[in-house]
């Protein structure tokens, strides 16, 4: 089997580019598929993504008012106590501990503990908020909830 034969016999993956601008027999001749002058018909031409052909945009045409509060905000990072079994019996459980075992990632504020779940070791836990029933089951579990300063 000769070349020629094998490339018949390759099914053929990729469409082939429109070839434009080669003589009006080709019907892609004349204007190039791009019309009768203008400035889209040039070389060179891009347009931004919003542009909405000289009409004026929407983002203009909006009133600007209001208030955003993201930028001020603060951002706390929740974990349950059922989280807490993972460290040893009388362990101190600080920020920078919580961040090498993965349980917080990212940017916040300050740290919350909810009471979901039961706590079976003896641990002191320091946090910037503790849940009610957090407190309790910390406590019934002989071990100390100790709140760190809010920055």
């Amino acid at each position: 089997m000769n070349i020629c034969q094998l490339k018949h016999n390759v099914k053929v993956i990729r469409r082939k580019a429109k070839r434009v601008g080669r003589g009006d027999s080709s019907g892609h001749g004349g204007t190039s598929c791009r019309g009768h002058r203008g400035q889209k018909a040039r070389a060179g031409y891009s347009s931004r993504p919003y542009f909405e052909g000289g009409q004026m945009p929407l983002i203009r045409r909006l009133p600007k008012r209001g208030f955003s509060n993201a930028r001020f905000r603060s951002v706390v990072k929740i974990i349950n106590i059922d989280d807490l079994n993972r460290f040893d019996n009388d362990s101190v459980v600080t920020l920078q501990v919580l961040e090498e075992k993965g349980l917080v990632k990212g940017v916040y504020n300050s740290l919350k503990i909810l009471g979901n779940g039961e706590l079976k070791k003896k641990l002191t836990v320091q946090a910037h908020y503790f849940s009610q029933v957090a407190r309790d089951k910390i406590q019934k579990a002989n071990g100390l909830a100790q709140t760190l300063p809010v920055k």
